[in-house]
């Protein structure tokens, strides 16, 4: 699988995280940040625009600014999507 589709994938996993676990909470504040800057990378690959685009790369510490849950499952998962974005 390349690069890209990997990235896509990974997208995926992490919103469907956010979808599932915080959907009270991406309404506002620093997950909403993060929600929506991981809908708008999921748009930006689905339809071939520019990756320049994309601003995922961060959202971990949003996250950790925010709430200082180190052990969260999630983070995991943003940090697996940044690296694979920074390889792109």
């Amino acid at each position: 699988m390349d690069k890209k589709k990997q990235l896509i994938e990974q997208i995926k996993v992490v919103l469907n995280h956010l979808e599932n676990n915080y959907s009270n909470k991406i309404t506002s504040g620093a997950l909403q940040l993060i929600y929506k800057r991981y809908k708008d990378a999921l748009d930006i690959l689905e339809n071939d625009k520019d990756i320049k685009d994309i601003n995922i790369v961060g959202g971990i510490r949003a996250y950790l600014d925010s709430y200082s849950d180190y052990e969260n499952p999630l983070l995991g998962e943003m940090h697996k999507a940044e690296k694979l974005y920074q390889t792109l």
